[in-house]
């Protein structure tokens, strides 16, 4: 843990693995068998559950709760206050640890501000999620998603720009093509 920076309020159980160039700030707690990448920020009040996992490179702002089942790809944003969500129905007084659902966060995907993701779902790659939104269905790699329920209101680039008829980045000149109802980039 040479490269690794952790604040000295965040508390790291042992056994949680956490990456080079990973960067843990104020307030957080990380459980034992979290796995964290190389090059995450954990912004302040940050917690990653036993068994929740990110990827490379992903940044997860302030007052974020990463619960066990949550699997998060490389070069995730998590904006700040946004919820992830792990048993379908919860009750206080019944147990349903052993119905955790797995939510399936792909490559590049950016979840905004106050978003709720309940559990179960998959966010494919590249997806944006607006502010506020909450995501009850399974979301199509780079659809962007907005309002409660969260509908598809568009697509976006790789780079997160909102495309428009053309499908050609307003940011990168890159091209993507529509089939069958997905998005994909003309280079793949």
């Amino acid at each position: 843990m040479d490269k690794i920076t952790i604040h000295e309020t965040a508390i790291v159980d042992k056994g949680a693995k956490i990456g080079d160039g990973t960067k843990i700030w104020h307030f957080c707690h990380v459980m034992s068998t979290a796995e964290i990448g190389e090059n995450c920020v954990l912004g302040q009040n940050v917690f990653i559950g036993n068994k929740a996992r990110l990827g490379n490179n992903v940044k997860v702002q302030n007052n974020v709760s990463v619960y066990e089942g949550v699997v998060c790809e490389d070069e995730v944003f998590l904006g700040p206050s946004m919820v992830f969500t792990n048993v379908i129905n919860p009750r206080s007084g019944v147990n349903r640890k052993n119905e955790f659902k797995i939510t399936h966060v792909k490559k590049g995907v950016t979840i905004g501000a106050n978003a709720t993701i309940v559990c179960g779902v998959t966010l494919g790659n590249y997806c944006f999620i607006g502010a506020g939104a909450v995501v009850t269905k399974n979301v199509k790699p780079y659809a962007l998603m907005t309002g409660v329920p969260a509908r598809q209101t568009g697509w976006v680039s790789r780079s997160g720009n909102v495309l428009k008829e053309d499908y050609i980045c307003p940011e990168t000149d890159e091209k993507y093509i529509l089939i069958d109802g997905f998005l994909k980039p003309v280079t793949e």
